[in-house]
């Protein structure tokens, strides 16, 4: 019976897409790959309910997770993957080397870094001559509401990328896209590091779920 209950969501993926599943029945179908001949959808109730959506699930705590009954070491890891695939898939997708002459191309770069992540993480987006991403370095990743960044770390990071120009970016996984005192004053202090070694910063981007915020923009920088 699960047998046919498995092929007939696999086939209606097939025709349908994602578009018309609820939330647990796409988790169900997930844990089809990690759970063989067993019922996957009580499971995916449990999972929804305990995590509050598909997201909460995604995004949850791997060493939680392990801790549900019925999730075992290989489910959790799986599940725990997929935000990083996707942030893997956006990021590709653009190409090995995207031009970021905007600030509309630099936010969509920014947001394909940040996908899924729960903590706050500092990149520093080296660019060559010509604006094109030479490399995006993580510099820090720090707790939920502080990620300290030095200035002599992104100088040193910026050389070893051979930077001619460079896109800061961190995230707010609180939700805030206004910038606080601490990263104005962070921006200023790297920005006046960077002119000591002719390394233009042309922007500073925040970013909150789907939507980001451009130093650029607003004239801050």
């Amino acid at each position: 019976m699960h047998e046919g209950h498995r092929e007939r969501m696999k086939n209606r993926f097939l025709n349908e897409g994602l578009d018309h599943f609820s939330q647990h029945q796409v988790l169900e179908l997930l844990l089809f790959y990690t759970i063989p001949r067993r019922d996957t959808n009580p499971l995916a109730h449990r999972l929804i309910k305990r995590y509050s959506s598909l997201v909460g699930v995604l995004e949850a705590d791997f060493e939680d997770l392990i801790k549900v009954e019925g999730v075992s070491r290989n489910t959790a890891l799986f599940l725990s993957l997929i935000p990083s695939l996707c942030r893997r898939y956006l990021t590709d997708k653009q190409g090995s080397k995207p031009r970021l002459n905007s600030s509309a191309k630099a936010g969509e770069y920014a947001r394909s870094l940040f996908y899924g992540r729960q903590y706050e993480a500092f990149y520093v987006i080296c660019l060559d001559s010509q604006n094109k991403v030479n490399h995006a370095a993580l510099v820090h990743e720090g707790t939920i509401d502080s990620a300290p960044v030095y200035p002599r770390v992104i100088v040193e990071t910026a050389l070893r990328h051979k930077a001619a120009a460079m896109i800061l970016t961190h995230n707010h996984p609180g939700g805030s896209l206004q910038p606080s005192a601490a990263d104005l004053d962070a921006t200023r202090k790297i920005c006046n590091a960077c002119d000591a070694i002719s390394i233009r910063v042309v922007d500073h981007i925040i970013v909150a779920g789907d939507q980001y915020f451009s130093f650029a923009d607003r004239g801050l920088i």
